[in-house]
């Protein structure tokens, strides 16, 4: 039973509380972030005095910024409001448009519609095109666009004259007389307009988390000046499904990334419903952002949402809204106001009581935050201005917002087109100027270039520098070292046994030190670094790190200690090739983001390179990426040891099929430095949109000097390394390590069996073929022309005999020369998973070792009638090869 005396005390306690609160409230009326520090303070007390607190991951389901903390919007409302709405037409006419012309060929307009306002208040206020230090011009924002919404891009564009009317009326349509636009962002595609792909999801964003460390990167390096420049990310909440999204978002709150902006569009839809049927995707997300460490600024409800909020002195509103569940939310759009008023506010009468003045069409009206141009502003103005780490907006939008009876439904993401009285609504509400058969058409409308709308967003894109997106590439004064810089490894080993790894991490250094372009060399390796005996350059440049090293290594009294610096050269991201893939692409394109002609090498696990990244691989040939991407620990039989998950026979497969890869497989570190030397100068000097491949093997071995006269051969593939004793009867190819083999081979055949054979490095299967499909075309576009000849037949010239062609990799990898070697050609290879054994149970497993090829030639010149058929089969039996063996390629 409570005593007066307790009661008493009790009212006492809740006094000192309500003072509590009143002088909370004088500091937050003062400054908002003085209260957030303080509150912060206190819950550390109360941690170090045992004193638990609640989690606060999620907050209220209302706006992050309350009423009384917004400024007054800077813009001219109406007139972004008449712009928006054109945008808004112009997107949805050109997909509405083409799939009346061209049924089938499709476009997203749901997307944009609810992405609309968000990007209109960043177009207007927030997005720089360039910044200005010290009178020097400097790169802008770098704006991720959400890949469905590229229609509205497009639209704003056609509005600010960028794009003509036959640009627009040819969206989708790539490949007629006049130009058109591509489906999504594409700088492959559309070179002077898109800066980074984004369609594929889950890429943007990470690939976001990376440019803007990157961004960081350069300007500790003193390679870019600092600037106020933002990386801003829009992403859709059906996107953060995808693991990419949220797999990094750690590393921009530990690296206190405040140049950087997530907005997520949390129209709560993805292609076939619900993103959150069951939930609410704000409150996950505010949850899953907020434990990492980042800002969060939730846009839910709109300004109209304010009077109810501010006459319901219960809470009861807030209450039902925690209540629904983003299913019923959905519902609640779709269905219209009196459905609304029935099913939401119909719970409990005094909410009935609180709408009881509103029309069903007002409450079918009342917005949601990302509609809403003041609560977008004052939240982008927030994150702009917040130090110390990332911003994220979650901001509640309406997927088809504005399409009439397509908003908010299931099916809403793949509309492609609106029925007739679907556009004469849409045309009504939005006031579009045009006649009704024009409407159904899907005609463009443009205002004249000095009407009022155009005038105005013209001279708001002129405050902010210029138009976005924009790509333009620099004229770069740039001269790669010619090939006698590289001489100490063109000379060959001096008969030590090194590997191609070690000799690459040796130029690498030395590319480092140069006084020329040595700053621009950025190595990135995913935590794989002493594999790849990198310790001396750790010693030599340091790690980035954006803090410096606040600790003294365990190993300091060591001469290769571990180094980390603010402005250290190496970008050692942990385990992860998906992000060590972001660096990578942030570094390979920053000659045309950031003017800077950055050299990236990243280095991997071959195996976990093209099969786990390719996607972003993709992504990186599209942006018009340049670098080299090494290989290491290559080959199914180099890597011994590691067994079936970590050998790789494939990685030069998936290489091929990337257009603008150029992929060499070299067996000696000539060769190597020969390739990475014209890989800088194709790249860096004259400007080409590719990048390098290359593998790196495990195995040491003496490496020889370099032939006279194979630089050409090395770079077009292939070269006679080591001609026959004799006449030659039999060509035999290698590649990597496994030249040691077939080097062995030859010696083996002409001591063994009288059988003379030449042998050639083929240091690209992939450049040959390319090489030879281009002749092919050629020549059959030119009928009446002399006849051209791929260079595989013209460096084989009179060769005589069947080809072996044998490598560490899968069968189908020398098989891309079979069309122009059609009965000549057997191919030894390593198909099938992996084994952890030595290489020399390896190679003999996989039928690659010196025997094995020794007996496919002789098994080969059987066949042609060069070789006795029973002399052959005895061969296999001294050979040691089990005829009878299981198939590796299955077992």
């Amino acid at each position: 039973m409570t005593t007066k005396l307790e009661e008493a005390a009790k009212q006492d306690f809740i006094a000192e509380i309500s003072e509590w609160i009143e002088a909370f409230d004088d500091v937050v009326a003062a400054d908002w972030e003085q209260g957030s520090e303080l509150l912060e303070a206190l819950r550390k007390r109360a941690h170090e005095a045992g004193v638990p607190t609640p989690s606060e991951l999620t907050t209220p389901y209302r706006n992050t910024i309350p009423k009384h903390d917004e400024i007054a919007y800077p813009g001219d409302r109406a007139l972004e409001r008449r712009v928006e709405s054109l945008i808004r037409w112009n997107a949805m006419a050109m997909v509405h448009g083409q799939n009346k012309k061209d049924a089938g060929i499709g476009g997203h307009i749901s997307t944009y519609s609810s992405l609309a306002t968000l990007l209109e208040v960043g177009f207007n206020h927030f997005f720089h095109a360039k910044y200005t230090v010290d009178g020097h011009q400097q790169p802008g924002d770098f704006v991720y666009f959400q890949g469905h919404a590229s229609p509205g891009v497009y639209a704003r564009a056609y509005l600010e004259g960028r794009l003509d009317d036959d640009r627009l009326k040819n969206f989708r349509h790539e490949l007629r007389e006049t130009p058109g636009l591509s489906s999504y962002p594409h700088p492959w595609l559309m070179p002077n307009f898109w800066n980074f792909p984004t369609v594929s999801m889950g890429i943007g964003p990470l690939n976001a988390i990376y440019q803007a460390r990157f961004m960081r990167y350069l300007e500790n390096r003193k390679l870019i000046e600092p600037t106020e420049r933002k990386v801003w990310a829009f992403v859709g909440d059906g996107e953060t499904d995808e693991v990419d999204s949220l797999g990094a978002i750690s590393v921009a709150a530990r690296e206190k990334l405040d140049n950087l902006i997530f907005v997520v569009n949390c129209n709560l839809q993805r292609l076939d419903g619900p993103v959150r049927g069951n939930k609410r995707i704000i409150d996950e997300l505010e949850g899953v952002f907020r434990g990492a460490g980042w800002n969060v600024i939730k846009v839910i409800w709109g300004s109209d949402w304010d009077a109810l909020f501010e006459r319901d002195h219960t809470g009861l509103l807030l209450r039902r809204m925690e209540e629904c569940v983003d299913g019923e939310y959905q519902t609640f759009k779709a269905k219209g106001g009196a459905f609304l008023r029935e099913n939401f506010f119909g719970k409990y009468p005094e909410l009935l009581e609180l709408v009881k003045d509103m029309t069903d069409e007002q409450l079918g009206l009342l917005h949601r935050g990302g509609h809403d141009r003041t609560k977008i502003y004052n939240a982008y103005k927030r994150a702009v201005e917040h130090k110390g780490g990332p911003t994220v907006i979650l901001a509640k939008t309406v997927k088809g917002h504005g399409l009439g009876s397509a908003q908010s439904r299931n099916a809403t993401h793949s509309e492609k087109r609106l029925a007739d009285d679907g556009l004469a609504a849409f045309v009504k509400r939005f006031e579009i100027p045009i006649p009704e058969e024009a409407a159904k058409s899907g005609t463009p409308y443009r205002p004249a270039q000095d009407s009022p709308e155009i005038v105005y967003m013209q001279e708001r894109r002129k405050e902010l520098g210029g138009y976005l997106p924009t790509r333009e590439v620099p004229k770069i004064d740039f001269k790669a070292p010619g090939l006698e810089y590289f001489g100490e490894w063109t000379a060959g080993s001096n008969k030590r046994a090194v590997s191609t790894t070690m000799g690459f991490v040796s130029i690498l250094r030395h590319l480092m030190k140069d006084p020329a372009i040595g700053k621009l060399i950025v190595p990135i390796v995913p935590d794989e670094g002493r594999t790849f005996g990198l310790e001396s350059a750790i010693r030599q440049v340091g790690i980035y790190a954006p803090e410096g090293q606040k600790y003294s290594p365990h190993d300091a009294d060591m001469l290769l200690y571990y180094r980390e610096d603010k402005d250290g050269q190496i970008l050692e991201e942990g385990i992860t090739e998906a992000g060590s893939m972001a660096s990578f692409t942030a570094a390979g394109t920053a000659y045309v983001n950031y003017k800077v002609p950055a050299i990236p090498f990243y280095m991997y696990y071959s195996m976990f390179g093209f099969q786990r990244i390719g996607d972003m691989v993709w992504a990186f040939a599209d942006s018009r990426g340049k670098g080299f991407l090494m290989g290491g620990t290559a080959g199914r039989t180099t890597m011994l040891g590691e067994g079936l998950q970590h050998q790789d026979g494939h990685s030069i497969v998936l290489s091929s099929t990337v257009p603008t890869c150029i992929t060499y497989d070299p067996a000696f570190v000539y060769e190597l430095a020969v390739v990475i030397q014209d890989g800088i100068r194709r790249m860096y000097q004259k400007g080409e949109d590719c990048f390098y491949y290359i593998t790196m093997y495990n195995e040491d071995y003496a490496m020889p000097a370099m032939p006279e006269g194979s630089a050409e051969g090395i770079l077009r593939g292939m070269y006679k390394l080591k001609p026959a004793s004799g006449e030659a009867t039999v060509q035999l190819f290698g590649s990597g390590p496994i030249l040691n083999e077939v080097l062995r081979a030859q010696e083996i055949l002409a001591s063994k069996y009288n059988v003379h054979a030449d042998v050639w490095s083929v240091t690209s299967y992939t450049e040959l073929r390319r090489d030879a499909l281009a002749v092919e075309r050629w020549n059959r576009l030119h009928p009446a022309e002399k006849e051209k000849v791929p260079y595989v037949l013209q460096a084989l010239g009179n060769s005589a005999g069947p080809i072996i062609a044998t490598s560490d990799y899968m069968k189908s990898v020398p098989d891309l020369l079979s069309p122009w070697l059609p009965s000549r050609l057997v191919t030894l290879g390593t198909d099938g998973f992996g084994r952890s054994d030595n290489r020399e149970h390896l190679r003999r497993h996989f039928e690659v070792s010196a025997e094995a090829v020794v007996g496919a030639t002789l098994s080969k010149l059987a066949r042609d009638g060069k070789f006795k058929p029973k002399a052959a089969q005895k061969a296999l039996v001294e050979l040691g090869l089990d005829v009878d063996a299981a198939d590796p390629a299955r077992a």
